[in-house]
């Protein structure tokens, strides 16, 4: 059954519906998606299908296949303000889930529900759970408490520990209001090409160009995402709250903050990594039609013919590996500029 926009802004992902319809839910759930504040707002969405107080098509087993989003309980849910619906957050600017916070976890689910049916716990970026946290978390998913179920959420799967993935049910996330792919590619990336298409060799004034480009945008990227989260945040709306729980808040915003922005870098360089890949594509003769950022097809096809094919897909593999680099420690502006330094552009 699909839920129809109009009732719920973030449909239900299909094996929970089905779930729902057979009344057999499951203890934990592993919610997975490509941006996270996707996949939080989907966390939302099943809380308050679960607890919904006058939920809508309501099923056998007394669920409904979407809430009202107008009773009290839905309109809690939906400020992060439910006694039965709690967070949990990456902590530190390391950005890790640590072991006191889930041994915190592991009091609260086990107690009795306050007010709602059930009594939801949700795990943001879990693939951040450290080793002790994660071993300890494992203990909660081996003796699952009554009346409870637990939400874990990530962008990166491949990150959570095989013993924990196996005793969760996967459901994937979708964004409903993804645009679909646009005819013209993103100001920087043009500006960036066209900056590539200019250039006749390795020149580091060139390069160092590039690296303005991209630098400009993340910097723009940054500041979007602290407006965006600050303006969600409870600091926001409880200006009277306890200074414990405002330094809580403080440091789940921070964190929250420092995600979302990774999360908006790698879609950049995910943008310049089709790029390069419609560049080798055009070494290799391939027909335009097949490029991703098809606006760009004239510049590509230019600089395609300053390289062997060769040299394109190792510009592919230098950008994977700056990527990979780029989710641990290392320093941005170093690990951006070893990179363009390195791709070859032709003379």
């Amino acid at each position: 059954m699909v839920l129809p926009p109009t009732v719920v802004d973030r449909p239900l992902p299909a094996f929970f519906q089905r779930s729902l319809e057979n009344g057999r839910l499951g203890h934990a759930y592993l919610l997975t998606g490509d941006r996270l504040d996707c996949v939080e707002e989907t966390a939302r969405t099943l809380a308050q299908v679960l607890n919904c107080e006058n939920p809508i098509g309501r099923l056998p087993a007394g669920y409904g296949t979407a809430p009202c989003l107008q009773c009290t309980a839905c309109r809690r849910i939906s400020t992060d303000n439910h006694p039965d619906v709690l967070w949990w957050r990456p902590e530190s600017k390391l950005r890790i889930i640590t072991i006191d916070q889930v041994r915190e976890l592991r009091k609260t689910v086990y107690l009795k529900p306050l007010e709602a049916r059930y009594k939801v716990a949700v795990i943001v970026a879990a693939d951040r759970l450290n080793a002790q946290a994660a071993n300890a978390f494992l203990k909660t998913l081996e003796e699952p408490p009554e009346k409870s179920i637990l939400l874990l959420l990530t962008t990166e799967p491949q990150r959570i520990i095989e013993t924990i993935m196996s005793r969760c049910l996967r459901l994937a996330c979708e964004n409903p209001h993804a645009a679909s792919p646009l005819p013209e590619s993103p100001s920087y990336l043009r500006k960036f090409s066209e900056g590539v298409l200019q250039e006749t060799g390795r020149e580091l004034l060139s390069r160092y160009r590039l690296l303005g480009i991209l630098q400009q945008h993340l910097a723009e990227a940054r500041e979007r995402a602290q407006t965006e989260l600050t303006a969600r945040s409870p600091l926001e709306k409880y200006e009277d709250a306890d200074p414990g729980l405002r330094e809580k808040w403080e440091q789940e915003l921070a964190a929250a903050m420092e995600a979302e922005y990774r999360l908006r870098r790698a879609e950049m360089l995910a943008q310049v990594h089709a790029w390069l890949r419609d560049i080798w594509l055009a070494t290799l003769a391939a027909s335009p039609a097949l490029f991703l950022h098809a606006s760009l097809s004239s510049t590509t096809e230019k600089i395609a013919h300053r390289l062997e094919s060769e040299a394109a897909l190792e510009n592919l593999r230098i950008l994977e590996k700056t990527c990979r680099l780029l989710q641990t420690n290392v320093q941005e502006a170093l690990a951006l500029e070893v990179c363009l330094l390195r791709l070859n552009f032709g003379r």
